[in-house]
């Protein structure tokens, strides 16, 4: 079996369509009998393994390294320094476009964060590399970093996100908090977090003179090809990257990282196959992380409950050398009505490597002090937190006056509220305990993530015997679309699921974009539908055109695909077998390309959105402050559900992701040194099976003819988004405490 292809496999297909049927992951087997071969797991003959010798100072440069040490040990074959390091074509500081970021690729001494490659070591063996790159003992000249939001110098960046401007609003913000019966100004802080997906980043890479061949997880790698082309001065279509599964991405694997172009530079100084697998330790620093954020909001009301303006101010950082601004504000220019709003970020740079993508950037940060301070208000207001939303509902985009291309929010509220029994909540706080004393608690918080698309293209083939083949370079990382873009395939060419050939995760198929911002779907799958819709619009010319054929005379609007036959719309008893159509015109196939983009007509005229809402409940011990996530209940509408099943699961881990932002994670770094403290998963606290509550998510049914032909939108981010502000107000409710600072941990609840 080809490492891009994944069969059709023995799933009882129901009647028609095989879009919205909940069908397991096609790739399961080949996951849980090992046979899914992961990048880490490839070994061409030959390959030597490398390891990373990584800075244990912040800031400063290095000023020697024991090469003989290392050399001399057994089995050790070379030591990439900035000393021997194969030149490249392009600076690796050089910046051409949005998506491109600064690389540590040992081109001179300087350190400019802790983990920072300041060598690599490359062995017949990974214990000799490691013992290798142990033996370099690197000596530092040491500088006093900058580490924490108040060691920086502030300024406002030239933008946030991906070219957003940093400072947004509408109407005066001032005069609606002076005239306001009620308002809020609270300050709210959120951690740093590091990416620890259970694949850390791994590159086997193999050159045949200036060809490249790299094993790696990839979430877009048309833009890795373009990326190393320009570093190693090749065309990007002599590089083929071979990524058919990820074992988590959540944007640290959308960009190619520093260790992963170490390794193919590795591989040309010693002219072998060459495999680099970052440690646990190593992802903190060079893979990008969240930035820490201090948002202050300001929020006003009348003596109804309604805005009368909300102000939204966030400190964020960059590293020293690179720009990426964490936009935490970008909720609040969306989510609630109000006759005023100004958002404002600012920055500082601190010794610490870039921030980057990750899961639901500028959401997560920013909807946590959203929720929180809507909820401190609607408390001050003596209103329901759920009444008091809906008394602020945005039937149009607020700071933009566009309608929705579809919003379904209210049904969401309705049915989680209904759901999870929240009409029984008292207004009050520590109203409540369970049989054993604990305090319970209950809150809610809303969930919104834009609906995004990228640009993406697909081919696809008919054959003659009735079977299909779909080909694109889309990417799985977990999120399951090795099935539901094979369930968009069949759906578009009209076949069972068991009849076609899906093939994926590799370069050298057609670009299906980048698999971030939630927007995966709606792009590979937008691709992937209009490569089947050419196929069957030219099978259909074919049949209608023919005298010989029941469909004769239908015209191509006249006819439709299902179940490999094309039946007449006007009178299905007139059908015919896509094989005879193929037969009788003596094609051996039929071929069809597909490509996919956002309508800019449709971005500019419509406001496009998910959204959710969703309830937590907590228990706290009164004397301990023991914290536990009791149950979850979240509500959301995506718009088109491909599959129910997959979108389920993607719900459930958002949600468990807010509960890591809620109660878990934090990187805790020395600032003295600048070194972490806590850069492993024993003492970087993601939650585990103990920590998982009960979790029910509801699909509820929305429409959107607007914001794609599929009437997708994305799945993968916005259950963090509702979730984290959710349980911080739980925790409010239980104790009548209000923590504002992230994650919650039991010492801010008993001092």
């Amino acid at each position: 079996m080809s490492a891009t292809s994944v069969p059709g496999g023995a799933e009882r297909i129901r009647q028609g369509s095989s879009i919205g049927q909940p069908l397991t992951r096609r790739d399961g087997p080949l996951k849980v009998t090992g046979r899914a071969r992961f990048a880490a797991d490839h070994l061409p003959p030959g390959t030597l393994h490398a390891a990373l010798c990584v800075a244990r100072i912040a800031k400063g440069r290095v000023t020697g390294l024991d090469l003989a040490a290392a050399e001399a040990h057994p089995g050790v074959v070379a030591v990439m320094t900035p000393g021997n390091a194969p030149k490249l074509a392009r600076h690796p500081d050089q910046k051409d476009g949005p998506f491109v970021f600064r690389l540590d690729l040992l081109q001179d001494s300087a350190v400019r964060y802790a983990n920072q490659p300041v060598a690599v070591v490359i062995a017949e063996t990974l214990e000799a590399a490691t013992e290798g790159a142990r033996l370099l003992a690197p000596r530092y000249e040491a500088e006093s970093p900058r580490i924490g939001l108040d060691a920086g110098t502030v300024f406002t960046p030239p933008a946030i996100g991906v070219g957003e401007p940093p400072e947004e609003g509408r109407g005066d913000v001032e005069a609606g908090l002076g005239a306001a019966a009620r308002t809020v100004a609270a300050t709210y802080e959120t951690a740093a977090q590091y990416h620890n997906a259970m694949e850390p980043h791994a590159a086997v890479a193999v050159w045949d003179g200036d060809r490249l061949t790299l094993h790696t997880p990839s979430q877009g790698m048309a833009m890795a090809q373009g990326r190393l082309a320009g570093l190693f001065g090749i065309r990007p279509e002599d590089i083929h990257i071979e990524s058919p599964y990820l074992g988590g991405g959540f944007g640290s694997k959308g960009m190619v990282s520093g260790p992963q172009v170490l390794a193919c530079m590795a591989a040309r100084l010693v002219g072998r196959p060459v495999k680099l697998v970052a440690t646990r330790a190593q992802m903190y620093g060079p893979m990008g992380h969240r930035a820490p954020t201090r948002q202050t909001l300001r929020l006003g009301a009348d003596p109804d409950g309604k805005l009368t303006a909300l102000d939204h101010h966030t400190l964020t950082a960059s590293s020293a050398f690179d720009d990426f601004f964490e936009p935490s504000g970008g909720v609040s220019l969306t989510l609630y009505a109000s006759p005023a709003i100004a958002v404002r970020h600012e920055a500082v740079r601190l010794d610490t490597g870039t921030p980057l993508f990750m899961r639901a950037p500028g959401e997560a940060s920013g909807s946590v002090a959203l929720e929180s301070a809507v909820d401190e208000l609607a408390q001050a207001c003596g209103l329901d937190p759920l009444a008091f939303r809906l008394a602020n509902y945005a039937e149009v985009e607020p700071i933009s006056g566009r309608p929705f291309s579809s919003k379904a929010l209210r049904e969401c509220y309705r049915q989680g509220a209904e759901r999870f029994g929240w009409a029984g909540r008292p207004l009050q706080p520590r109203q409540m305990r369970d049989a054993d004393g604990l305090l319970v608690g209950w809150g809610m918080g809303t969930a919104t993530f834009p609906a995004l698309m990228f640009e993406g293209n697909a081919r696809a083939e008919l054959r003659a015997d009735g079977t299909g083949t779909v080909e694109l370079g889309a990417h799985d990382m977990g999120q399951g679309a090795w099935t539901a873009l094979a369930q968009i395939a069949a759906d578009g060419l009209g076949i069972p699921l068991e009849r076609l050939t899906f093939r994926m995760g590799a370069s050298n198929l057609p670009n299906a974009g980048i698999a971030g911002g939630s927007g995966h779907t709606a792009t590979a799958g937008g691709a992937i539908h209009a490569a089947g819709l050419d196929i069957i619009g030219q099978l259909a010319d074919l049949a209608t055109n023919d005298a010989a054929s029941p469909l004769y005379g239908a015209g191509n609007a006249g006819v439709e695909a299902r179940g490999g036959r094309l039946y007449r719309r006007d009178d299905e008893s007139r059908s015919e077998r896509f094989e005879e159509i193929l037969a009788r015109a003596g094609r051996a196939s039929l071929s069809g390309q597909g490509k996919a983009s956002a309508d800019p007509a449709a971005q500019k005229a419509y406001a496009m959105h998910a959204h959710g809402a969703v309830f937590a409940e907590v228990k706290v011990d009164p004397d301990l402050g023991q914290m536990r996530v009791t149950r979850l209940v979240g509500a959301f509408a995506a718009g088109r559900i491909i599959n129910p099943r997959l979108v389920t699961s993607q719900y459930y881990g958002g949600m468990i992701w807010g509960v890591s932002f809620a109660l878990h994670e934090h990187a805790a770094m020395d600032p003295r040194t600048g070194r972490f403290l806590n850069d492993n998963l024993a003492a970087y606290h993601v939650p585990v099976n103990a920590d998982t509550p009960a979790m029910e998510a509801i699909l509820v049914h929305e429409d959107d003819a607007v914001v794609n032909a599929l009437g997708v939108k994305g799945v993968g981010e916005i259950g963090i988004t509702g979730t984290t502000g959710a349980i911080a107000n739980a925790v409010w409710h239980a104790t009548g405490i209000r923590v504002r600072e992230f994650p919650i941990t039991l010492d801010k609840l008993l001092g």
